[in-house]
């Protein structure tokens, strides 16, 4: 998906979902050809945790949580606790990031799935902290989150191994 495939007219729907999908391929695009090593390696300062590879996990936390726990009211896990408010960050045995990059993928097309049908003036079926969320203030928080992470993936990228762009 390149940016020209963000519809330039349409509803606010359309233009919505469009952004959020094009910064969500844009995740993909930013890890490909990351080697394993390059891939967990946190070119910040300590103690950060952020690595290519932790942005994707984490990505794929916020997706589940705001879709399925906030929009749709779903009673799903979250990816980090109170004893480890970073956990959705950390390396987990096994995890590698073609298994996360296609976890990611797959939560998206959960979360999209989620949103199909639902009114954006309406509530989401959870609350953020006991209190009511509009749909559209997910989709717009969720279109902020990615990009936001997206410009940290430039960075991780470009110190990790050179590579700049989209």
């Amino acid at each position: 998906m390149t940016r020209r495939d963000v519809p330039y007219t349409g509803d606010e729907r359309a233009l919505l979902t469009g952004w959020l999908d094009w910064h969500r391929e844009t995740v993909h695009v930013k890890c490909a050809g990351l080697d394993e090593s390059a891939a967990w390696r946190t070119p910040l300062p300590p103690p950060s945790l952020t690595s290519a590879a932790g942005l994707v996990s984490h990505l794929t936390a916020v997706e589940s949580y705001w879709f399925e726990r906030i929009v749709g009211g779903l009673d799903v896990p979250t990816h980090w606790s109170a004893a480890d408010p970073d956990l959705d960050w950390r390396r987990r045995p096994g995890a590698t990031l073609p298994g996360l990059l296609s976890a990611y993928r797959a939560q998206c097309a959960v979360s999209g799935s989620l949103l199909t049908g639902v009114d954006l003036d309406g509530t989401c079926r959870g609350r953020r902290h006991g209190a009511p969320v509009s749909v559209r203030w997910v989709l717009l928080h969720m279109i902020e989150e990615t990009a936001r992470h997206n410009g940290h993936l430039d960075a991780v990228r470009e110190l990790v191994d050179g590579i700049v762009g989209e």
